[in-house]
């Protein structure tokens, strides 16, 4: 497993001398002009999930190399987290944002001038009572990380449930389910999809999840889960909502149970296929340390076997997004630390698709 060349690395949210204790939960696009869109979580008096916390954005016009000051885009809601962004960016050049309150209510906002602007919340919680029916969830979260737009123009996000069995101080994240919600209408109206997996012995505790279109049309989904086979979940859909497939373990993906990114690479040969990459701690050599040694994976066969496997920073680091550039660039963000500890600051890394692909 070799380190990424000639790759460049920025601090985008920094925690020591600002309003927050931690920066955490990383997602990002890069806008149809180009602009980079960064957002987090500013987590108040602690690293916590249940923190304080604002979701905050910053915008690059230069790839990354410098950024304009922080926004607040969903600001805290007194004393419940406001938490897990995820951006999609239309076809139109829309940029749409999910995100949750409380872990009891989704919002969706949106931005039509690369995020300078956007426009008051929408509550889209009714898109998850649907889900009651069949699971008496307690907890709900979109994402995170960024999500897409399908083909046919059908906005798809990955969703997570919880029928928490802790309900003091807090709600548990478990036991948990995974599904997707989605806009045939570019934002309008929310839509639920099929439950695709509810905690059970063969698959415990599905949750954060991140979905990408293949070449054939259908969705794979690449799924968290904390099963005994450390091995990342997949599940595929014929349209991103419906009859997904029983999930199965990746062998070539080291689950450390831990929110993982996976994007599609555009052509890097003749035949019009787009290639695949994926992003996560992988610590199988050193399974006491879960968050450590942040790894690039490459697919030019839709997820069958993962060929170009490079280490993009060595060191401690959570959770992470992807993008990638109009001119063979991809940019990382990801969670970065120096010790253990998970008063995260947020950096983006970058480097040329070329240089990744390499042997």
């Amino acid at each position: 497993m070799q380190n990424s060349s000639e790759s460049t690395t920025v601090t985008v949210f920094e925690p020591k001398g600002s309003a927050y204790a931690s920066m955490r939960i990383p997602a990002l696009v890069v806008s149809k002009k180009g602009t980079l869109l960064a957002f987090c979580e500013g987590r108040i008096a602690s690293a916590s999930d249940w923190a304080e916390m604002d979701i905050v954005l910053k915008r690059s016009f230069d790839g990354g190399k410098t950024w304009a000051a922080e926004q607040i885009v969903a600001p805290r809601r007194g004393i419940e987290p406001t938490s897990n962004a995820t951006p999609i960016v239309g076809s139109d050049g829309t940029i749409h944002l999910l995100y949750q309150r409380g872990y009891a209510e989704a919002f969706y906002i949106k931005s039509t001038d690369d995020g300078k602007t956007w426009t008051p919340p929408t509550d889209i919680t009714y898109a998850f009572e649907k889900f009651k029916a069949s699971y008496n969830w307690k907890v709900l979260a979109p994402g995170p990380g960024h999500s897409i737009q399908l083909q046919n123009g059908r906005l798809l996000v990955p969703i997570w449930l919880a029928d928490s069995d802790k309900l003091l101080p807090h709600k548990s994240h478990r036991p948990s389910s995974i599904a997707t919600i989605y806009s045939d209408d570019q934002g309008k109206t929310w839509q639920n999809g099929d439950i695709i997996a509810i905690n059970n012995p063969n698959f415990k505790n599905p949750s954060e999840t991140v979905a990408v279109q293949l070449n054939d049309g259908r969705v794979m989904l690449n799924i968290r889960h904390e099963t005994d086979i450390r091995r990342r979940g997949i599940s595929y859909s014929a349209d991103g909502a419906t009859k997904w497939t029983v999930p199965t373990f990746d062998e070539e993906l080291y689950e450390p149970i831990c929110m993982a990114s996976l994007i599609k690479l555009p052509n890097q040969g003749t035949d019009g296929k787009t290639a695949l990459l994926f992003v996560n701690p992988d610590t199988q050599n050193d399974p006491k340390i879960p968050r450590k040694n942040l790894t690039a994976k490459v697919s030019f066969d839709d997820g069958e076997n993962w060929t170009v496997k490079k280490i993009l920073d060595a060191g401690f680091a959570g959770y992470s997004d992807l993008a990638v550039g109009k001119k063979g660039e991809i940019y990382c963000l990801y969670e970065s630390n120096e010790t253990v500890s998970r008063n995260y600051r947020i950096v983006l890394k970058t480097v040329k698709i070329r240089d990744l692909i390499s042997k």
